[in-house]
């Protein structure tokens, strides 16, 4: 091998390394069911067995899409499939923990106003730090610790 292509491959190899390293790192597409007693199903196809069912809000990550289906995956790492009109964007989570407080503000030195069980879905209405600030259906809001919810970071 010349000298010149040798210099031609070292900088290609470079090159190619640098726009890995840079790239952009593609964020988790996190969605929500629309209704209640939606098949999660074992395939792409509604002749797929069903595995589980979801209600309205819940939230799912998204692990691929087929034609017009989204493999996904719960809060617990059960995954299966979901027909793409069943979902949307709105932004929700979950409680990962048997018990959390949520709080009348973003700190641990703010009151508690509810005790709240694991699996409880909230609309989430802003973040703050490692805050969370929830809503449940429209009657109660308040913030809770982002450790405590799946997923992380929803906004």
């Amino acid at each position: 091998m010349t000298s010149k292509t040798s210099q031609y491959l070292f900088l290609a190899v470079v090159t190619f390394f640098i726009l890995i390293l840079i790239a952009p790192v593609q964020a988790a597409e996190y969605v929500s069911v629309k209704k209640d007693g939606v098949n999660i199903r074992s395939g792409p196809s509604t002749s797929d067995k069903v595995v589980w069912q979801v209600f309205e809000s819940f939230p799912l990550k998204v692990v691929e899409r087929k034609g017009q289906w989204a493999h996904v995956e719960d809060f617990e790492g059960d995954n299966g499939w979901i027909y793409e009109t069943l979902i949307s964007s709105q932004k929700t989570v979950i409680v990962k923990v048997d018990t959390a407080n949520m709080r009348a503000g973003s700190s641990t030195g703010d009151p508690v106003i509810a005790t709240v069980k694991k699996g409880v879905v909230f609309d989430v209405v802003q973040m703050k730090g490692d805050w969370v600030k929830v809503n449940y259906k429209d009657e109660l809001t308040g913030w809770m610790h982002n450790s405590l919810l799946w997923p992380d970071n929803p906004l």
